[in-house]
């Protein structure tokens, strides 16, 4: 117990009254070593210093391990408090999530009476219900309740010695117009079990619920469940077993408990949505682009299908070479600007030129082709939006709402306008190209943007653009929330190069790194993206302000999101910037191997496992005839019958320049296949040296594929896969985890959107329990399993936590990826449909139903699927080529990404056959749908729904016929929560 001196430092603050006793509670499973600890915002809590927290001690209770510790205070003693998992040293190894707690001790407590409270750990989905996309767009607009008594608040007095206070306290976010929240138990102060006579708790806002009442102590041990309770009658207890509240006889009893129960245990709740990027999406008023106004029309679409959320690509600009390749989504000219493709024109003005309207009309036959042309669309969009702006500028710019505008974003927004200012005048990105202007400063800054400058209407169509961007794009986000639908933005891993970004920022980004993923599911040679790498070291100096921005800005049109290459939280895959491919990197952060380590096991010639390694036999077999060319004109022979590149072509970029000045001057046939050849001679190597410590190195990625490794003794190949493997399995595994631990939690503080995170990849054994402590929500791919002896996951077998989908934007559609490969399509059909026919060729509607029936059943939170696979559900939408429907190539760095769908969403809207199809598959599932479609589906149908599609798939022209497993899930009774 805590001395009384600890609180103020005498124990004359109490005079001559005896301190309250305030014991915590909490169940908690540790690893050996490990202890729990409360810390809080008073100095008899360590005032927010682990190092001076009071640590529990544990106790075993049956099965559960329970941590106890007591500390004393005065009456009306109040305070905030956490509680964190720590090591022997008091190292901070987790801590809980969500808000903090609060002591608020009851009024007319005696002197010296015993307080004990029974928490929960808090961990990170705890406090997903609490995040816009479900607190105000799924579960707020259905009820605003008055609070009947704030949080604190005790009704009752405690007046008899042999009587326990009990305060009852739930968290239940998701619940009906006129229901309650009761407590039932097995004593007659809590019904007898009946709920018309049991405890009704009182709202005390923030979706917590609670109560209080005095227990005689022979009442013990309590058992109790939440129930809800609607004045019609309607009753629904929570799930579970009973709770029990049990005195402990071993030691002095609490005259007060505060029972803190978390959530209210209710069937999980599940929802589906579509995922579709802003580009793709086609209607009748577009300009050749998917448009933010179009978004209300995909938010009716998707309403009208029962789903509950709208995904889309990152729609930030990418204005960064003025060519096609900035159609690619993920590299930012700017994180907090929109990009312009987006604008629909019509809506600038409401007084347009009958030229201008002309002009737009036109504008709309020329671009409504099959494909996004991103250059056309883009060039006359601004050509349009200029003149409209020549016209109105003055009302506009001098307008409050553009004025509030322009006063709430000016730190990003002033040197948005002045890059692409800049930009245009020097005709390059590239910053380090602009002069006196390549090292960014405010006063700088202030005096290109400054009214008195000749190019100030220059500058103000930047901003007129996005203001009337963030207003196109608030106006279908507003109309989202109100049709109960999530809209779910997407945040990039990387910036480009020469971005807004990094020219106000430089210090934030290594400019000598490039940013990629390892080989993979996607490419067996890696990617590399090009975008800088990030110091978190110099972002944390701030907190991670620059992120914090980041999310801050994002939350103002969406209500979720989604992470992009969540594992560059932990890690990142790290290149040279001379690098082209994504071969030979590491992983930042990372233990390299010191040159110490490796000499002790027997390591010494480091320069023959660092340097590329070509042998006269290599090229010889590489460029048959042609070898003597190629080693003479990019090599040495530095020993006999071993080469090294020359000075002027010993990096990829170097090599690509090289090749590139040969092939213009025709010397070269193949320049393709010769870059190739090359690159792999590069490559050719097993160790990394570091560029920073040349004492330390990385083992190359799969460095047993190398002929350098081949050519090794077998004593040095033996040491070296050890190593390999530990340092790509296990070596690593704290470092990332606190490394996560450290950057993800500002970005999820940022805002209250929920946040999903793609974990497709090489997945350190770190990364899953992190997501989970941490509430975020991973991503599983069919075709993709993170378990490495599938082929093909389970949906059925997913946990909740997660967004299950068919496809991604980063793989072939669903119809695509069924037509590409028959003996791959015979294998799924054997063992995931569970038949030993021949599969159709075709991924006929039948197939589609089958397998996004899997999907929309599993245990997944969300499923979401690519409106793609979701069209494949009707015959008549698959008459496009199925390789046209894909979005992205990873293997293609120049990749166009213009895909477009080629039916509008007015028509969509009124396809009433696919809208049911889609609408009885999430119904049926079990899974929420939006309110303004919550029809009661009767049981009789769920069945006929479920039972209809085997006939409808061994009916089928194809002759498919699934096992009697087609339901994916078992069908059990799921009750909906909506």
């Amino acid at each position: 117990m805590v001395e009384l001196g600890l609180l103020s430092g005498s124990s004359s603050k109490y005079g001559s009254s005896k301190p309250v006793n305030v014991s915590f509670r909490i169940p908690y499973y540790t690893e050996w070593g490990q202890s729990l600890l409360v810390c809080g915002s008073e100095p008899v809590l360590g005032s927010w210093n682990i190092k001076k927290g009071l640590l529990l001690s544990p106790v075993h209770h049956g099965k559960e391990l329970i941590w106890f510790g007591t500390i004393s205070v005065p009456k009306g003693f109040k305070c905030d408090y956490t509680y964190y998992v720590v090591d022997e040293k008091r190292n901070v190894l987790r801590w809980e999530m969500g808000e903090k707690r609060k002591i608020l001790l009851p009024e007319g407590i005696q002197d010296g009476e015993a307080v004990e409270l029974h928490d929960l750990w808090q961990v990170g989905a705890d406090s997903l219900p609490f995040r816009s996309a479900f607190k105000d767009v799924i579960f707020g607009p259905k009820l605003s309740l008055d609070i009947e008594a704030p949080p604190g608040v005790i009704r009752n007095t405690l007046d008899q010695d042999d009587s326990v206070l009990v305060h009852f306290k739930i968290s239940c976010p998701n619940i009906e117009e006129e229901t309650a929240i009761f407590i039932i138990g097995n004593t007659s102060k809590l019904g007898q079990w009946n709920v018309q006579n049991g405890l009704k708790l009182s709202y005390a806002g923030e979706s917590v619920w609670h109560a209080d009442c005095v227990l005689p102590k022979s009442d013990f041990p309590i058992r109790y469940k939440y129930c809800k309770y609607g004045n019609a009658g309607n009753f629904s207890p929570e799930n579970g077993p009973n709770r029990d509240l049990v005195l402990d006889s071993s030691k002095t009893q609490p005259r007060y408990i505060f029972l803190s129960d978390g959530m209210k245990r209710e069937m999980p709740w599940r929802g589906a949505g579509v995922a579709i990027p802003m580009f793709s999406v086609r209607s009748e008023n577009d300009l050749g682009v998917g448009e933010f106004l179009d978004l209300k029309l995909v938010v009716d679409w998707a309403a009208d299908s029962g789903f509950h959320l709208v995904q889309l690509l990152p729609i930030n600009d990418t204005s960064v070479h003025g060519m096609w390749w900035d159609s690619y989504p993920y590299s930012s000219l700017s994180v907090f600007a929109l990009h312009p493709l987006y604008l629909r024109v019509q809506e600038l003005s409401e007084s347009m030129s009958s030229d201008i309207k002309l002009e737009i009309e036109k504008a709309k036959e020329q671009l409504n082709g099959k494909d996004v042309d991103y250059e056309a669309t883009l060039t006359t969009k601004l050509a349009i939006a200029n003149k409209v702006f020549a016209q109105e500028k003055d009302l506009i710019l001098n307008s409050s709402s553009f004025q509030k505008f322009f006063s709430e974003n000016q730190d990003w927004l002033k040197p948005y306008a002045a890059f692409c200012f800049l930009r245009d005048f020097f005709e390059t990105s590239d910053h380090s190209q602009w002069g006196r202007f390549s090292h960014f400063s405010k006063e700088k800054l202030e005096k290109l943007v400054s009214k008195d400058s000749c190019h100030y209407d220059i500058i103000c169509f930047h901003y007129y653009i996005q203001f009337h961007l963030y207003g196109q794009l608030s106006e279908a986000a507003d109309y989202a929330r109100r049709k109960g639908v999530i809209l779910k933005g997407d945040l990039p891993i990387g910036v480009d190069r020469n971005s807004v970004d990094t020219w106000v920022n430089p210090n934030l980004f290594r400019m000598n790194t490039s940013t990629g993923a390892p080989p993979d599911y996607f490419d067996k040679n890696g990617q590399n993206w090009g975008f800088p790498t990030y110091n978190w070291e110099e972002m944390s100096k701030d907190n991670y302000a620059w992120w914090r921005a980041r999310l801050t800005q994002m939350a103002k049109y969406f209500t979720a999101y989604r992470i992009d290459h969540i594992l560059g939280f932990f890690r990142i895959w790290e290149l040279p910037e001379h690098a082209m491919t994504g071969l030979v990197g590491k992983f930042r952060p990372s233990i390299p191997l010191s040159q110490e380590e490796l000499e002790r096991e027997g390591i010494w010639d480091f320069d023959r496992l660092s340097r590329p390694y070509i042998l006269q036999e290599y090229l010889q077999d590489k460029f048959g005839a042609s070898w003597t060319f190629i080693a003479s004109n990019f090599l040495n022979e530095y020993q006999k019958n071993h080469y090294e590149f020359k000075e002027d072509c010993n990096t990829q970029k170097k090599i690509a320049s090289k090749l590139k000045s040969f092939a213009e001057r025709s010397l070269l046939q193949d320049e393709d296949k010769i870059r190739h050849e090359l690159f792999d001679l590069i490559q050719n190597i097993v160790l990394i040296r570091d560029t920073e410590n040349p004492r330390n190195f990385y083992p190359r990625f799969n460095l047993e594929d190398t002929p350098s490794f081949n050519d090794l003794d077998d004593h040095s190949k033996n040491v070296l896969k050890r190593l390999y493997y530990d340092y790509y399995f296990h070596r690593q595994e704290n470092l990332w985890r606190e490394n996560a631990l450290k950057t993800l939690p500002a970005l999820l503080n940022s805002s209250d959107m929920l946040a999903c995170g793609e974990d497709l990849g090489l997945i350190p054994s770190c990364v899953h329990p992190v997501m989970q402590e941490l509430g975020l929500i991973g991503l599983r791919i069919q075709r993709m399993p993170s378990e490495p002896d599938l082929e093909f996951g389970i949906p059925s077998q997913y946990g909740y936590m997660t967004v299950c989908a068919p496809s991604c934007h980063d793989c072939s559609t669903l119809r695509a990826w069924w037509e590409e490969d028959e003996e791959r399509r015979q294998r799924y059909f054997k063992n995931v449909v569970g038949s030993d026919m021949s599969p159709p060729a075709r991924c006929v509607p039948e197939i589609a139903h089958f397998i996004l029936r899997q999907h929309v059943e599993a245990p997944s939170m969300w499923a979401i699927f690519p409106l793609q696979d979701l069209l494949a559900l009707k015959e008549e939408y698959t008459t496009r080529p199925a390789k046209e429907e894909t979005i992205n190539d990873p293997t293609n760095p120049k990749h166009y990404w213009r895909y477009r769908v080629h039916v509008t969403m007015e028509a969509l809207i009124k396809d009433n056959e696919l809208i049911s199809t889609i609408k009885d598959l999430v119904r049926s599932s079990g899974r929420s749908y939006p309110a303004v479609q919550a029809e009661k589906l009767p049981s009789q149908e769920s069945a006929a729904v479920a039972g209809t599609e085997k006939q409808k798939m061994s009916s089928s022209k194809d002759k498919v016929h699934p096992a009697a497993s087609l339901n994916g899930v078992p069908q059990k009774e799921i009750v909906a929560v909506r």
